[in-house]
């Protein structure tokens, strides 16, 4: 009942966000005027549709990805960010444009490659780090890859050349939906959606995976295997978003604790229910990215916002041993 509802409301606030924006004035459109002018069709069309599109699987993608991970991993701070996955990605999607060319294909590709390098060195050097549980050491390995990541996409930025690459990398350190179209739709969805796909089918394992390793496999889970399938599924999504959005920060990791307060920590609910979630955040957030101001404030900033109100709400609510 609850994951109808929340389709409902995607659907509905996905039919507002096309009449949403600043033309023929701040505010929506009238039905009447998306049919009969001609300017009002195609801008809804051609530039509204296929951001919309994109908004929802960004939010389905990284909102997955977290709820993934943290259940994986056992550690309710992990995101695709902490983890080096986003910010390995970025770094990918910025050598690209600066030595490969800016090629849709080349990007997502050099994205998704150092995305999934970036999770597999966090959890390499987790392994290696010789105090603290494992929560810790996982954690403070994602810190140490995503800052490495960080800086040589700041090296990448400083070297970019500034009359046509610096506008591009600057572009993902703040994350944004305004150069979609429907190029980057068709490249980017059957990417998001075989993932998605994938990770719903198997979230029925997502329970058994989140247990230890023996208790796992005494029931019967090829730990290795089925992790490492899901966390790919989990990786490449967030690439191949990341690729054509940029940074966009807190959606991993608050959208999955909201699903679990709603859906209780059963993966067959809560999974959807945090995709279901991160896409209406997202939609959301991009439709007062657009709006609000005559620019166009970029995406990344408007999700931090609410990322961390509503972080600092569950937080004052949690009731735990400290009180």
């Amino acid at each position: 009942m609850l994951l109808s509802s929340l389709m409902l409301a995607l659907i509905g606030i996905f039919m507002l966000s096309l009449l949403l924006g600043r033309y023929p004035g701040p505010g929506f459109m009238s039905l009447e005027q998306a049919r009969n002018d001609t300017m009002a069709s195609e801008i809804v069309m051609n530039l509204r549709l296929p951001r919309a599109l994109v908004a929802i699987l960004v939010g389905m993608s990284l909102a997955a990805a977290g709820t993934v991970m943290q259940m994986l991993f056992g550690n309710p701070l992990v995101d695709p960010g902490f983890l080096g996955v986003s910010q390995g990605a970025a770094f990918g999607a910025g050598l690209s444009i600066v030595v490969f060319g800016s090629s849709p294909w080349l990007v997502q590709g050099s994205a998704a490659f150092f995305a999934c390098l970036g999770l597999i060195i966090s959890y390499s050097l987790a392994w290696k780090i010789q105090y603290g549980s494992w929560v810790l050491r996982l954690v403070l390995a994602g810190i140490s890859v995503s800052a490495v990541f960080t800086s040589l996409l700041g090296i990448i930025k400083y070297i970019a050349d500034p009359t046509s690459q610096l506008a591009e990398l600057t572009f993902w350190m703040l994350g944004g939906l305004g150069a979609i179209s429907w190029s980057e739709v068709f490249i980017v969805a059957p990417v998001c959606l075989l993932c998605i796909l994938g990770l719903l089918l198997l979230r029925w394992r997502l329970n058994i995976l989140a247990l230890k390793d023996y208790t796992a496999f005494s029931l019967g889970a090829s730990t290795g295997f089925e992790r490492a399938l899901i966390l790919v599924f989990a990786v490449v999504a967030t690439a191949a978003v990341t690729a054509i959005s940029g940074l966009i920060a807190w959606v991993g990791l608050i959208m999955p604790h909201l699903s679990r307060r709603i859906f209780g920590a059963d993966a067959r609910f809560a999974l959807p229910g945090s995709m279901l979630l991160g896409a209406i955040l997202v939609l959301i957030c991009d439709g007062l990215a657009r709006t609000l101001l005559p620019e166009e404030i970029p995406l990344g900033i408007i999700t931090s916002l609410f990322g961390a109100m509503v972080f600092i709400v569950l937080m004052m609510k949690t009731r735990g041993g400290g009180e």
